[in-house]
């Protein structure tokens, strides 16, 4: 089994903090870099040269330590404080997707940071009947132990927080911790934040737009046993979080509506594709007690190990990078498709999309997939 790290030396979580608030670094490239160099400081210290070989011509934006540690200080002065990724606190279960938060603010408590948790998510007009179910339910989640994940949003997930602050619930938000969204919700994050906890992966101050709330969506299912939603339209923001609940492995419930109410569409959808329909918390309850060996509490390997290859530029990644970019395009594609048509080996592909991520060249997308940014 493997072993949870040690909280991680000050110098280091400055360091993960400068590399992830870096220009063009985001979770999968952080966690690449890590294993690639080992410490945050050598992959610091690499990035130059890594976004001069994907093709960048102007200086790449480093975090220095006086960012870092003014975010630090921004965090503490809320009264909370950064969990990194592999340190004793940071959620297990979140810790397993693959592009999991290298860092996260929290504001309240971390206890309930280790225990089960179930995402309750659903349109932000829900009707009377949709939220009051969504209260109810989550009640009755929070009374039998669960803590009750959700994204503070008006409609479902306001009444979902509510009903489970009974118990324990988290907020996971799309901007800054300190950042109230929407302003209708403040009464309710002061709430949550003396007896729950607040959760975001974006510095304080942050704004939230709307490229920040897929991201927020995977922290709430990732955390998650199982994600339900309540009332969603077929276009809805929700279905988002049910389609990184079923690619992160979590269980995909579904409250059925009625079949003229728009709000119902999507719901009904994820039954007619496979999610379990629930009228009740017990049928939550069954379906998360029958797959508890999951292996979601088990610790993820989160040391890096270092494993750096040879830097110096050869022939071979000349001809890889060169190859890449013409499978690649300004539609998505799979990162296993690339190594499949570019007929190259899979640490290849992974480096080269590394440097072309890290040159600004390349954006990922869920899903594992990857697309060209228009210059």
């Amino acid at each position: 089994m493997n072993r949870i790290s040690p909280p991680l030396p000050l110098r280091e979580r400055i360091d993960r903090l400068r590399l992830i608030r870096s220009e063009n670094i985001g979770p999968v490239s952080f966690r690449q870099l890590l294993n690639r160099y080992g410490a945050a400081t050598t992959a610091l210290d690499a990035l130059p040269d890594l976004a001069r070989r994907g093709g960048r011509r102007k200086a790449l934006r480093i975090a220095t330590v006086a960012n870092a540690e003014q975010e630090m200080e921004a965090v503490v002065a809320l009264g909370g404080r950064h969990i990194f990724i592999g340190e004793p606190d940071y959620p297990l279960p979140l810790a397993q997707i693959s592009d999991a938060p290298p860092a996260l603010s929290l504001l309240g408590r971390s206890d309930m940071l280790a225990k089960p948790t179930i995402g309750i998510v659903g349109a932000r007009n829900a009707s009377t009947n949709g939220k009051r179910f969504a209260e109810a339910l989550a009640r009755t989640l929070a009374k039998g132990g669960i803590v009750v994940a959700s994204g503070l949003a008006r409609g479902i997930d306001a009444a979902a927080h509510t009903g489970a602050l009974a118990g324990d619930t988290v907020a996971v938000v799309a901007g800054g911790a300190d950042v109230i969204y929407p302003k209708e919700n403040t009464t309710l994050y002061e709430s949550i934040r003396e007896h729950g906890a607040i959760l975001s992966e974006m510095p304080p101050g942050t704004e939230p737009t709307a490229r920040h709330f897929p991201n927020r969506n995977r922290i709430i299912s990732g955390l998650s046993l199982g994600v339900v939603v309540v009332e969603a339209a077929l276009r809805s923001g929700s279905l988002i979080t049910a389609q990184q609940a079923g690619e992160q492995g979590r269980e995909v419930f579904a409250v059925p509506g009625f079949p003229l109410d728009p709000r119902a569409r999507g719901t009904n959808d994820l039954i007619r594709n496979g999610a379990t329909l629930i009228e009740s918390a017990d049928d939550i309850l069954e379906s998360i007690h029958s797959g508890s060996d999951s292996g979601l509490f088990e610790p993820p390997e989160t040391t890096f190990r270092g494993a750096c290859a040879d830097e110096t530029e050869t022939t071979e990644l000349a001809t890889a990078r060169h190859r890449l970019l013409e499978c690649l395009g300004y539609a998505p594609v799979t990162v296993d498709a690339l190594v499949r048509d570019a007929y190259l080996s899979p640490a290849t592909v992974w480096l080269v999309l590394l440097e072309l991520e890290i040159a600004g060249r390349i954006e990922r997308r869920p899903g594992n997939q990857v697309v060209l940014v228009e210059p």
